[in-house]
C-alpha cells in the first residue's frame, strides 16, 4: 500500500472535493485517513509539531511496527 496526502475540502453534505486531482491507477479503491484539525491541538502544538507526529505514526504502522488493540486495554482494565 502506497500512502499520498492531498487535502481536500468537506462540503455541506459531507463529501469531500479534492484541491487537485490524483495522478493513479484509476477507477481502483482507495482507502481514507480523514485528519481533521481541532482548534485545542493546533493551539497546544505547531502545525510542524503535529506534522512530525502524524508522519511517525504513519512509518510506525506501515513498517508493522504496531500494538494489537487488546494489549493497549491491558493493564488500563483495572485502573
Amino acid at each position: 500500500m502506497k500512502a499520498l496526502k492531498v487535502m481536500a475540502t468537506i462540503n455541506e453534505q459531507g463529501q469531500l472535493t479534492l484541491d487537485n486531482p490524483l495522478i493513479t491507477d484509476k477507477n481502483s479503491r482507495v482507502e481514507v485517513i480523514i485528519l481533521i484539525p481541532e482548534e485545542e491541538v493546533l493551539d497546544d502544538q505547531s502545525q510542524a509539531e503535529v506534522l512530525a507526529d502524524f508522519r511517525q505514526a504513519w512509518h510506525e504502522a506501515m513498517t508493522g511496527q504496531t500494538i494489537p488493540v487488546a494489549q493497549l486495554w491491558q493493564g488500563l482494565e483495572n485502573n
